[in-house]
């Protein structure tokens, strides 16, 4: 029987959305969109390359250096020698015990990001943590790469976990095109960013819904040094990078000095203007926040910031904030500005109004649905209390037993000696890889699940060869999609690898933590329990959903969960009644100054908004680097996943890099040509894309090439994280700062 004979269809999901998988005997032969998609990703198109790349990991294997001498120089240039997995993991379990025994677990550091697999019980992050857990704990980090910033000051503003906000309690798509009049999107609204969201997003709708914007009537102000950052249509203010508090502030001003701030709003729903307005006004600094001030700091001229401001306070106005301008220094200024910014026009709590975050960024923000809860594998319980910022990794290897504050609490940097990582790629999403492969260096031993040979993967001592989500069952569910998928197991595994749930079981009964980490359930077993905890959860909210058996025969449904209705307007309940619906913050109410962060006495994020210009930005460019790079999501992939197959693709390598026609020109520079871009951090490679669509000084390069290998002087892929600044946003939110970094750009010769 010919493998054509044998060809088989089924529906799969991913973080980029569902799509059909064609497999012939143990290949994927080819992918296509899901029927239920309206503007599908082409992102899977390359996945049968991907998953049957010859950069996959093939069987256990062992750096030379490390195998025959513990040491941990070499890390990203030595070899690996493949072993049996009984011999990988009896060696990888010992030398577990023996950091574990001699400097306890608070010298292990359990790394996880998340994004390895849209199933629920596969989850990466899950696994590795309970593994952890069941063998006494390990040290463990605090937010995201993405949000991180904005986790730590949003809930000292409306006194609400952020994630919760985004997910639970934004306006939904619907509610903005029946009652905004005016969207104004700092950082933009970006389809390209929507095409991924944890979990999986089945309908790609953003786009669409700026059609049916366009056709009501709605005016959309994109502000950003981006045209491309919105959909066609969209008027454009082109912002200097790192200056929208500055414009906020500006816009501010003119609310209040016209009149047209909503006072009897700020005096109910809010505590702390009557600290802000002297700042506002310049009365506590002798600088007011006049348009003509903020003019030469954002590029915006005065009378484009005072036509704006009287527009957004005459209209019913919705603003929204990427999550780009939290991943700068000083991060935490422009997202508390919008809420102060919103509350002075008075319409938080009314539908269409007020203010939201990170529409655009992930595919799911946007969709009103009812939050099922449950398909969530249980972590255990960490009996190490010791986090640290998720961004602070380097500095953590780097400085063992350096003092850091971080949202109001004083800690000390434990001393690393063992990393366990599955499921990311650190040399992808953190800041100056340069440095963080030094600092990579430090950890006694460095353990790492993973389909691919990463840079990650490359820097490790023991690397386990993980299988992905085509190889393993699964569920495919999310609180932001309203499907729910039955993922099967495709193919079978891929050379020797496993699945993260095997390797650590092998892991936890050589270290006598088996029962405790599988409570002696397989997969399988434990799929069928979590679905049935999710059904008991559905059925609590009214909500049917199929048994197992049934959702494996009809591979996905749609779910009875769509809520559009005027509940989910944020805060609605809040306006209504503030007394009997307090915030949780302090106060009960909008907390424009806080006390709680005044009490913190941090410089770099006082009591309340204020402009804080970062290290690196165009107001502070000097000749060697004159240009501010930014660093955006990819378009062809999620992150750094699937890049093997791309890096193949004739032309797609080196990354991309955007530039103004006078930066182009200046340089001599085309599109196409092979440029360098570099400042003293480092240096890559990326191809020249001249367009008008980029604010002169402001260059863009997409994240996700592989970082390449160390030792030369130029990253050969177009990384922009050899470029990006390795600081925390402040000591209040210590997020990532990839967005502050001041560059320069050179042709090459081909």
């Amino acid at each position: 029987m010919t493998d054509e004979a044998t060809r088989l269809t089924r529906v799969t999901s991913s973080h980029w959305g569902a799509f059909e998988v064609d497999v012939a005997g143990d290949r994927i032969v080819a992918t296509r969109p899901f029927s239920g998609d309206p503007q599908p990703p082409r992102i899977p198109e390359i996945l049968p390359a991907a998953v049957h790349h010859r950069s996959r990991v093939a069987r256990p294997s062992i750096r030379r250096g490390w195998l025959e001498h513990r040491t941990a120089a070499g890390r990203g240039s030595e070899d690996f020698v493949e072993l049996p997995w009984d011999e990988a993991l009896d060696i990888a379990a010992k030398d577990i015990d023996r950091v574990r025994r001699t400097h306890g677990n608070d010298a292990i550091f359990g790394g996880s990001y998340g994004w390895s697999s849209a199933g629920r019980f596969h989850h990466a992050q899950s696994q590795v943590h309970r593994f952890l857990n069941s063998i006494g704990g390990y040290v463990a980090s605090f937010g995201s790469y993405s949000t991180g910033c904005a986790q730590s000051i949003m809930p000292h503003v409306f006194g609400v976990d952020f994630l919760k906000l985004l997910y639970e309690h934004q306006d939904g798509w619907q509610t903005i095109h029946d009652h905004t009049e005016t969207l104004v999107m700092f950082g933009g609204i970006n389809p390209k960013n929507a095409q991924v969201s944890m979990g999986g997003i089945t309908e790609h709708e953003t786009a669409g819904w700026f059609d049916r914007f366009a056709a009501s009537g709605i005016r959309c102000i994109n502000i950003g040094p981006q045209r491309s950052d919105a959909p066609e249509g969209c008027d454009w203010i082109s912002l200097r990078p790192a200056s929208d508090t500055a414009l906020m502030l500006a816009l501010a001003h003119v609310i209040e000095t016209e009149g047209l701030a909503d006072h009897d709003f700020l005096d109910r729903y809010t505590v702390g203007y009557d600290r802000f307005r002297p700042y506002l006004l310049g009365e506590s600094d002798g600088c007011p926040k006049t348009p003509e001030w903020a003019a030469p700091l954002c590029g915006v001229d005065p009378e484009t910031i005072r036509a704006t401001a009287r527009h957004m306070a005459t209209t019913r106005t919705f603003i929204t904030v990427a999550w780009s301008l939290q991943r700068g220094e000083h991060g935490e200024q422009p997202y508390w500005m919008s809420a102060v910014l919103a509350a002075m026009l008075g319409q938080i709590g009314l539908p269409g109004g007020g203010v939201g975050y990170g529409y655009g960024a992930i595919g799911g923000v946007g969709k009103s649905l009812i939050g099922l809860r449950g398909m969530t594998l249980p972590q255990l319980t960490n009996p190490v209390t010791r986090v640290i910022p998720v961004a602070r990794i380097g500095d953590m290897l780097r400085n063992p037993g350096q003092r850091y504050d971080f949202n109001g609490r004083r800690d000390t940097f434990p001393d690393i000696r063992l990393i366990c990582w599955a499921g990311g790629n650190p040399f992808h999403h953190h800041q100056d890889l340069n440095a963080l492969h030094e600092a990579w260096q430090r950890p006694e031993t460095i353990i790492v699940n993973e389909p691919w040979w990463t840079a990650t993967a490359k820097r490790a001592d023991i690397v386990f060869p993980a299988t992905t989500p085509y190889e393993r069952e699964d569920i495919g569910r999310s609180n932001l999609d309203d499907y729910l998928f039955h993922m099967p197991r495709l193919i079978p595994p891929v050379h020797e690898a496993r699945d993260d749930y095997d390797i650590f079981a092998g892991l936890a009964a050589r270290l006598g933590a088996g029962d405790i980490y599988t409570e002696g359930l397989s997969s399988e077993d434990w799929i069928a329990r979590l679905y049935a905890e999710y059904r008991a959860c559905g059925a609590e909210q009214g909500v049917e959903i199929p048994d197992l058996e049934t959702l494996k025969a009809e591979n996905w449904v749609r779910l009875p969960i769509r809520s559009d209705g005027p509940n989910r307007t944020l805060f609605a309940p809040f306006r209504e009644d503030p007394d009997r619906a307090p915030l949780g913050t302090p106060s009960g109410r909008i907390e424009i100054f806080s006390e709680t962060i005044d009490g913190f006495g941090y410089d770099d994020c006082p009591g309340h908004p204020v402009w804080l210009p970062p290290a690196e930005w165009l107001g502070a460019a000097t000749p060697a680097t004159p240009l501010h790079l930014v660093s955006p999501q990819p378009g062809d992939k999620l992150h750094s996943q699937l890049e093997s197959a791309l890096a193949d693709v004739e032309g797609a390598r080196p990354e991309i890099l955007i530039l103004h026609p006078q930066d182009a020109a200046a340089r001599g520079i085309e599109t196409g040509d092979l440029v360098r871009v570099f400042n003293a951090r480092g240096a890559c490679r990326a191809r020249a894309r001249v367009s008008r669509d980029i604010r002169q000084g402001v260059v863009a390069l997409p994240t996700g090439a592989w970082y390449g290998d160390p030792g030369g002087n130029i990253d050969p892929h177009g990384n922009p994280n050899v470029l990006t600044r390795d600081v925390g946003t402040s000591r209040l939110g210590q997020g990532s700062s990839a967005h502050t970094a001041l560059v320069d750009v050179a042709r090459l010769e081909a």
